[in-house]
């Protein structure tokens, strides 16, 4: 890696900004062209057509219930899943949120910096030079653009599919009444929002364990790994009201979009407690790689 004065001489080169370093539209066609990029994007596109396969082999969905989160809703959307697009669509979100949106917010940003680590390009970008931190913003804004799109993108296609399976019509609560067709695609976008908010931590340990290791797999895996343990302790009653600091107990609170009537105190403490952890989580990936020896 390039000396400090060589570095200094650089930045004062003339026409150097630092901020117009690795722009956005750069690192987002980087990302984009990756085949981990489309090969998750294909397995999420792909869900609502194995859904609605799985519904016509099997017949009208029914079962147990299903937990409605720190919202305080218990609700089964299986039940009703078949009956129009938007309760297809909410049923995706349903089934995915808990595990499967996890996967991509954890690659997208465990992806990184420890990528680029791990192809030994991590010190020349440095040596462009790009700032640390304009290299992490801009890989930490393009991360989570992507996440963002991919979970956006499960119900776009589940409303496609699901209008084409079931027909479009209101979206029918489990438990009793139905949304207005005019308020449903608002729902699914506040849905939508909050499960987005909701990983943020997830997106947090994955972009800080990404700036502590040159593994790509071991942030990914770290993050992943972490909030399972998460969802693992929200499942131990016994530790009572000490589980309202955990973000997975707030994970399903998005269920209360989904009634007659919107509740937003579930929503609103589950994305206080995320954004709480995310901001900590940053702040500690950005102080931790300004202060680091890069050597790969």
């Amino acid at each position: 890696m390039s000396s400090a004065p060589e570095i200094q001489a650089l930045a004062e080169a003339p026409g150097y900004h630092a901020r117009r370093t690795l722009p956005l539209r750069v690192e987002a066609m980087r990302q984009l062209r990756r085949r981990r990029t489309l090969l998750m994007g294909g397995v999420l596109a792909a869900l609502p057509f194995v859904l609605i396969i799985a519904f016509a082999v099997g017949g009208t969905p029914g079962g147990g219930e299903g937990d409605g989160g720190g919202g305080g809703s218990r609700i089964n959307l299986m039940d009703v899943a078949t009956e129009s697009a938007a309760n297809f669509a909410a049923t995706c979100l349903f089934v995915s949120a808990g595990f499967l949106l996890v996967v991509p917010v954890a690659l997208f940003c465990g992806d990184t910096v420890a990528s680029e680590a791990s192809w030994s390009s991590l010190r020349y970008l440095l040596a462009a030079p790009v700032p640390r931190s304009r290299l992490l913003w801009s890989k930490l804004v393009v991360a989570l653009g992507f996440s963002l799109a991919a979970m956006v993108l499960l119900p776009l296609v589940a409303l496609g599919a699901g209008a084409a399976a079931y027909g479009w019509g209101p979206l029918k609560l489990p438990t009793g009444g139905a949304l207005s067709t005019s308020d449903t695609v608002p729902r699914l976008a506040l849905v939508v929002a909050f499960v987005f908010v909701s990983q943020l931590v997830t997106a947090g340990l994955a972009f800080w364990l990404s700036t502590r290791t040159d593994a790509p797999l071991g942030a990914v895996g770290g993050a992943v790994g972490l909030t399972i343990v998460g969802n693992v302790l929200d499942a131990v009653t016994a530790l009572g009201t000490w589980r309202e600091f955990l973000p997975a107990h707030w994970q399903f609170a998005w269920a209360d979009a989904l009634q007659p009537e919107l509740v937003w105190s579930g929503m609103v403490k589950g994305a206080a407690v995320s954004v709480t952890y995310a901001l900590i989580l940053f702040a500690l990936a950005f102080r931790g790689f300004s202060r680091k020896d890069i050597v790969s």
